[in-house]
């Protein structure tokens, strides 16, 4: 099976000036993990109402996976789903589009385009 080459990571607005500042270090969770945790499509939507509820000034960013390099593993984590983690730091040139996290209509997260 191959993996999609775009993944996402939701951040708080203070962990958003710090990727466009060029480089974050991760959220206390991925401090504590030693990894960046990201969300496929398919997995961001349970990513935010799971960790992110009741949140706000939150933003998306789509990441290149495949500018990760090595660093980029798919590891089981909830419910044995596989999930993209990064072991080693974010760098805003690999990221394809952010913004503000907003839903469609169905609830769904709507992804950052690239502008």
């Amino acid at each position: 099976m191959s993996h999609p080459t775009t993944a996402y990571k939701v951040l708080t607005g203070d962990q958003m000036q710090a990727l466009e500042a060029d480089i974050f270090e991760g959220a206390p969770v991925d401090v504590a993990d030693g990894y960046i945790h990201l969300s496929t499509v398919d997995q961001l939507t349970e990513t935010v109402d799971r960790h992110f509820a009741g949140q706000s000034n939150l933003w998306v960013a789509a990441v290149d996976l495949e500018a990760q390099g090595k660093a980029l593993k798919w590891e089981e984590s909830r419910g044995g789903a596989l999930f993209p983690h990064l072991h080693g730091k974010l760098l805003l040139e690999t990221v394809i589009a952010y913004g503000p996290l907003e839903r469609e209509d169905d609830g769904t997260v709507k992804l950052p385009v690239a502008g």
